[in-house]
């Protein structure tokens, strides 16, 4: 097991991993593997599951410590946000989900991963959670919706602090399917540009997500 440039995020071969939380010892969130060394557990991290962890793989740089606090928007039923619970284990994750269906999962995983704060909620109107969510050090999106870059901005430019950064999840075909994903990635950057945010790096997620692309980006 390898050290990744990410904090927290290990490499076993073509493999990620995340040390899995004190309290969550022997917990598996979706079948996944777990691998047990030297007195510490280890889940594996599909990336045919998890979009993050195909960036990941893919080359996307990402700046996340275990003391971070995290707005995840488009949380589902916590298969990626488990893994991201497991890095920022002395921060905070924000989980943000807006179908009931979805959060009766997401309670059921935070039940052990005390630093995941679940709020069922619509990401489309941001201050319906300003009560809950502080200043954060990473805003992470993954939600199908044709708005999803505004979505994104109004998010980042209320929460994020001057000094965190940003992961947008591009889901193409719920973008414009009449587009193809190229010009559809090239339409929402236009508008992170325009949101005032800086890109630091596009890349597409296949083979494990057809259509997608994570944009990483800063004030």
């Amino acid at each position: 097991m390898k050290k990744t440039n990410i904090e927290g995020v290990y490499r076993d071969k073509k493999q990620l991993f995340t040390e899995n939380l004190e309290s969550c010892r022997g917990i598996k969130v979706y079948n996944e593997k777990i691998i047990k060394k030297n007195n510490r557990e280890y889940r594996s991290w599909n990336p045919y599951r998890s979009k993050l962890a195909a960036a990941i793989l893919n080359g996307l740089e990402i700046d996340l410590k275990k003391d971070f606090k995290v707005l995840y928007l488009g949380a589902a039923t916590g298969t990626t946000i488990s893994h991201v619970s497991d890095v920022v284990k002395d921060g905070t994750v924000y989980a943000v989900e807006m179908s009931p269906i979805a959060m009766k999962k997401l309670l059921e995983v935070s039940k052990k991963r005390k630093n995941l704060i679940p709020i069922l909620a619509n990401a489309n109107h941001p201050d319906k959670y300003s009560t809950i969510v502080p200043q954060v050090d990473l805003v992470y999106q993954d939600i199908s919706q044709r708005n999803q870059a505004n979505i994104f901005i109004s998010n980042v430019s209320k929460y994020l602090k001057k000094s965190g950064s940003g992961i947008l999840i591009i889901k193409a075909r719920s973008v414009d399917i009449s587009l193809k994903p190229r010009q559809v990635y090239e339409n929402v950057c236009s508008q992170i540009k325009n949101g005032d945010l800086k890109i630091l790096k596009i890349v597409d997620l296949g083979p494990f997500e057809r259509d997608h692309a994570a944009i990483s980006v800063i004030f």
